[in-house]
This record gives C-alpha cells, sequence and structure tokens, in this order.
C-alpha cells in the first residue's frame, strides 16, 4: 500500500523521531565506558554478559530500528512481517560475526551513513517513489537483506571498540548475537503494538505520508551526520 497525500503530523511522532535522531548522534560511535571497561577485564567464555550487551546495543540502536519500523509499517500479517525479519536478521548476523571474527576493519563513518542510506530507501519505498519515478519496483525482499549485511558491519564496528579477548571469542560472539536478536524482538514487538493501536484509528491513513517523509529526512540527516564526522575524523 502506497500512500500520496499529506496530513498533519502528530507531535508525538515527530518527538519520537527526533528523539531517535539526535540519539543516534550521540551514541553512533561509542560504546558506555563502564561496558567497554568491563569487557577488556575478562576473557573466557562470557556468555551471559555479551547475551545482555547485544540486547542492550540492538534496543538502544536507534537507526536499526528506525529501518525495522519502515520496513514493517505497511505489513500487516504475522509471516510477512516475520519473513522480512527474519532477513533483516539472517544479513546483520552474517556480516556482524564474519566482521568481528575474522577483524575486517570497516569505517565506521562510512557504515553508519550507509545505515542512514536504508532508512532513507525505505521511506521512499513506502511513499512509492521508486514506481512514480523510474516505473519499476525494487526487490523488497532483497534489498532488505542486502541491507541487513551492512547493519551488520555496523554492529561489527561497534563490537570491535570493545576490544575484547580472542579467548572464547566465537561463543562470546555468538552470545552477542542472540543477545541482538533478542533486544530486536523486545523491540519490534513494541513497534507492532504501538503501529496495532495507530492502524486502527482514522489518523493512520491521515499521517502516514507524512510519517515517512519526517523518517526519511531523518534517515538524510544521520547520512549527513556521519559524513561529516568521516571527513572531520
Amino acid at each position: 500500500m502506497r500512500l500520496s497525500r499529506f496530513g498533519a503530523f502528530p507531535h508525538a511522532l515527530a518527538g519520537v523521531l527526533l528523539y531517535l535522531l539526535f540519539s543516534v548522534a550521540a551514541h553512533a560511535h561509542g560504546v558506555a565506558e563502564g561496558d567497554k571497561g568491563y569487557i577488556q577485564e575478562i576473557s573466557g567464555t562470557q556468555l551471559l554478559p555479551f547475551t545482555y550487551l547485544g540486547a542492550k546495543h540492538m534496543v538502544t540502536g536507534y537507526d536499526h530500528l528506525l529501518f525495522l519500523a519502515g520496513v514493517i509499517f505497511f505489513l500487516y500479517k504475522l509471516k510477512d512481517i516475520a519473513l522480512y525479519v527474519s532477513l533483516f536478521a539472517i544479513g546483520h548476523s552474517v556480516t556482524m560475526l564474519y566482521g568481528v571474527y575474522a577483524g575486517v576493519n570497516v569505517n565506521a563513518y562510512l557504515i553508519d551513513a550507509i545505515i542512514g542510506l536504508s532508512v532513507v530507501y525505505k521511506a521512499l519505498d513506502n511513499l512509492g517513489a521508486y514506481q512514480r519515478w523510474f516505473g519499476v519496483q525494487p526487490n523488497t525482499k532483497a534489498a532488505t537483506l542486502v541491507f541487513g549485511l551492512f547493519h551488520g558491519f555496523g554492529l561489527a564496528a561497534k563490537i570491535q571498540e570493545f576490544e575484547i579477548a580472542r579467548d572464547g571469542l566465537l561463543p562470546n560472539l555468538l552470545a552477542f548475537n542472540v543477545g541482538v536478536e533478542i533486544g530486536q524482538l523486545l523491540a519490534l514487538g513494541a513497534i507492532l503494538i504501538a503501529m496495532g493501536y495507530w492502524r486502527r484509528t482514522a489518523a493512520f491513513l491521515k499521517h502516514a505520508y507524512t510519517a515517512n517523509v519526517a523518517m526519511m529526512c531523518a534517515g538524510f540527516m544521520l547520512i549527513g551526520y556521519q559524513l561529516t564526522g568521516l571527513f572531520i575524523s
């Protein structure tokens, strides 16, 4: 379903998007000092701490959640939501595990700019822009998987900031990934509950277009913030 009309944007939703945006700007390239210090002090297999850190990172990973919100925005059937979320999870799991375990060096600013681009892409897709501009509809499943791969490299860049020990690295990474999926499910559940209530109101069709415009603007601002960081770093 695609919309092409403006509506007055709810103040609450605008506030949430602004909060998410500036939270990303504030935390895009840092990990909590307490978490980092703790991880640097431990070694060996530590499943529970890494599961907790994975869940915490995803719940506070506002750029990832913005993309997910865009992905499920017009999905109504649970099987469709499960399919797209699974594609995203497969993508970010593969590159996160590979990126850290193989020690792949990626520029965090560039990866985060691409993550911002994924938010812009999905907002434009929800607005039906590609059909109007180019007369084609991108494969949404393939795009979700591909952007999931980039999101995984973003997660890998964050994990590498922890400077975790090689001893017990693989099980700790798997635990971190399990935590990421737990955090993703918790956040997704909250988003779906909110969307479910919103969709039952007449305001949904009235404001959905503007909500995606706001999401697109947030994505562009994320791109600008990360590229600025890239050029001045």
